[in-house]
C-alpha cells in the first residue's frame, strides 16, 4: 500500500501529525507497536499520572483541609482497587478518542513494530511474528522515549520500579524512595505522600527541578516538606539499590563523599527519560542516533539527513514534553504539505502537577545572568491574594522578567494554584512580544488567580503593585 505519509508512533507527536496530515489532504498511515492508540502520555504517562494526581488531591484534602471548611468526615479510608480502575477508565477513554480521530479523518492504523527496508519502506511485525510491507513518500518517526535505567541499579519491576509500575502499585507505599527530584518523581511521589506513604526524594543536583527556575524549586521542596511531609536529600549520588523481601535498600554518597542509605518498600527509579529507537532498523537508511541519549538527528525543519524522513518529538533534542511533540508533528505535517510553519522553542511551557502546581515560559534568571542580559524583576505572593486566600492556596508566587530597556517579557516563572493553566496567558503574551505593562494594563477579572500575573506585571514596572 502506497501512502504519502507514515507515522512510526501513535503517541502525542505521532496520533497529531497524522490526524493533520490527513486534513491537509495527504494519505496517511500510523504503526503503532501497542494494541492501544496514544503512546507513553496516555496510557502509562501523562493521563494515568494526572489522574492519580487528583484522585490524592482530593483524599489529602478530604483528610487534611474538610474541616477548616466546616465539613466534618470520619473513617476517612483509600480504596486502591477502585483509584486504579477510576486511573485505567480515564486512559481507556482517551484511547477511544484517539480510535475515533483515526476513522473520522481515515487514517490506515496497523499494529506491529515499525522499522525501515528503505526510505520509503517500512515493515510491520505483529506480536505473532507475521510482517507485512507499506510504503510512503514520507515517514515520521515519533517512538517518544522511555525510563532511563541506572547501569548500577538494575529495575526488577516488584520492588525497584519505574514510573510505569508506580501508576499500578496495589498498595500504599509505607516508605517509598524516589531516585530523582524532577517532574516524574516529584509528581508520583506527591500521589503516595498524599495518601500516607513517607516519601525521601534523593537527587543528585543541589536542588529539585533543576532546570527550572531556581526560585521555583527552593519554593516547591518548602511547600512539599510542609503540607507532605517529604524529604528531601539534596546533592546525593546514588550507588545503588537491593532487594531483601519487601524490603530496598538504596545506597549513596552524599555531599561530603560519606555512605549514607534509606530503607523502604518501594523504590522508584525517576532520572529522566531516553529516546527510544530500538528496532527502528535506523541502520537500513545510514541514520545513526547519538551515542548520548540516543536521538535522532534532524535539521530546522526536523528532517534527518535521509530525504523524506522525519522525526518528532523525544526522539529529538529538546525538551521531552507532549505539547513539544504535538507543535513538532503539526510542524512536520505542514513542511510535507508545502506549508512554512514555525516553532519558537523558547515559548513551550514547562509545567510540574504538583499541588501547588509549577509553570515556566521564556528565559530563567540563571539563563538571564549567564547571557550577561540586563534585566528587572516583579514577583507577587499568592498569600496576598483574595483568590488564593477564599480557597486556602496562599503558597508560591509569580515572577515576571522583563528586559530592562524595553520591558519586553524574557520569562514568566509560577509556584502556586492553577499554574500550569495560567502559564498559558503568559505564552499568548510573550509570542506577541507583550511588555511587563502590557501585562499590568489588562483589566483581570477580581477576584481570579491571574490577578497575581498582573501584580508581578506591575511589579515589575516601577514597583507598582497594588496589593502588596
Amino acid at each position: 500500500m502506497q501512502y504519502d505519509v507514515i507515522v512510526i508512533g501513535s503517541g502525542p507527536g505521532g496520533y497529531v501529525g497524522a490526524i493533520r496530515c490527513a486534513q491537509l489532504g495527504l494519505k496517511t498511515a500510523i504503526v503503532e507497536k501497542y494494541k492501544t492508540f496514544g503512546g507513553t502520555c496516555l496510557n502509562v504517562g501523562c493521563i494515568p499520572s494526572k489522574a492519580l494526581l487528583d484522585s490524592s488531591e482530593h483524599y489529602h484534602n478530604a483528610a487534611v483541609h474538610f474541616g477548616t471548611h466546616g465539613i466534618n468526615l470520619s473513617n476517612l479510608s483509600i480504596d486502591m482497587k477502585q483509584l486504579m480502575a477510576r486511573k485505567d477508565d480515564v486512559i481507556a477513554q482517551n484511547v477511544a478518542g484517539i480510535e475515533f480521530l483515526f476513522k473520522k479523518n481515515k487514517i490506515d492504523s496497523f499494529t506491529g513494530v515499525g522499522s525501515f527496508i528503505d526510505k520509503n519502506t517500512i515493515k510491520i511485525t505483529n506480536e505473532d511474528g507475521k510482517t507485512e510491507q507499506i510504503t510512503g513518500k514520507n515517514v515520521i518517526i515519533a517512538t517518544g522515549s522511555k525510563p532511563t535505567a541506572l547501569p548500577f541499579l538494575p529495575v526488577d519491576k516488584k520492588r525497584i520500579i519505574t514510573s510505569t509500575e508506580a501508576l499500578e502499585l496495589k498498595e500504599v507505599p509505607n516508605h517509598l524512595i524516589v531516585i530523582g527530584g524532577g517532574v516524574i518523581g516529584l509528581e508520583l511521589g506527591s500521589v503516595y505522600a498524599r495518601l500516607g506513604a513517607k516519601v525521601s526524594v534523593v537527587e543528585y543536583e543541589k536542588s529539585i527541578i533543576p532546570t527550572m527556575d531556581a526560585a521555583l524549586g527552593k519554593e516547591l521542596q518548602r511547600v512539599l516538606k510542609k503540607s507532605l511531609g517529604m524529604e528531601f536529600f539534596l546533592g546525593h549520588k546514588v550507588t545503588g539499590a537491593t532487594v531483601k523481601g519487601k524490603k530496598v535498600t538504596v545506597t549513596a554518597e552524599n555531599a561530603k563523599g560519606e555512605a549514607v542509605k534509606w530503607e523502604g518498600d518501594y523504590c522508584i527509579v525517576a532520572v529522566g527519560r531516553t529516546a527510544y529507537t530500538e528496532g527502528l532498523g535506523l541502520e537500513n537508511i545510514g541514520i545513526t542516533p547519538e551515542e548520548r541519549g540516543k536521538k535522532i538527528p534532524v535539521n530546522e525543519h526536523l528532517e534527518t539527513p535521509v530525504s523524506g524522513v522525519y522525526a518528532i518529538g523525544d526522539v529529538i533534542k529538546g525538551a521531552m514534553l507532549a505539547h513539544k511533540a504535538e507543535d513538532e508533528g503539526v510542524f512536520v505535517a505542514e513542511r510535507i504539505a508545502g506549508q512554512k510553519p514555525h516553532i519558537d522553542y523558547n515559548l513551550i511551557p514547562g509545567v510540574v502537577y504538583t499541588w501547588p502546581e509549577v509553570a515556566s515560559v521564556g528565559k530563567t534568571e540563571e539563563q538571564l545572568k549567564s547571557e550577561g542580559r540586563k534585566y528587572k524583576t516583579g514577583s507577587f505572593p499568592f498569600k496576598a491574594s483574595g483568590r488564593a486566600k477564599a480557597s486556602g492556596d496562599t503558597d508560591g508566587f509569580v515572577k515576571v522578567l522583563a528586559d530592562a530597556a524595553t520591558d519586553e517579557l524574557l520569562g514568566v516563572h509560577m509556584i502556586g494554584p492553577r499554574a500550569a493553566d495560567m502559564i498559558a496567558e503568559a505564552a499568548v503574551a510573550m509570542e506577541y512580544r507583550a511588555s511587563a505593562e502590557d501585562i499590568a494594563r489588562i483589566c483581570h477579572a477580581h477576584p481570579t488567580f491571574t490577578e497575581a500575573f498582573k501584580e508581578a506585571a506591575l511589579a515589575a514596572t516601577a514597583n507598582r503593585a497594588i496589593h502588596m
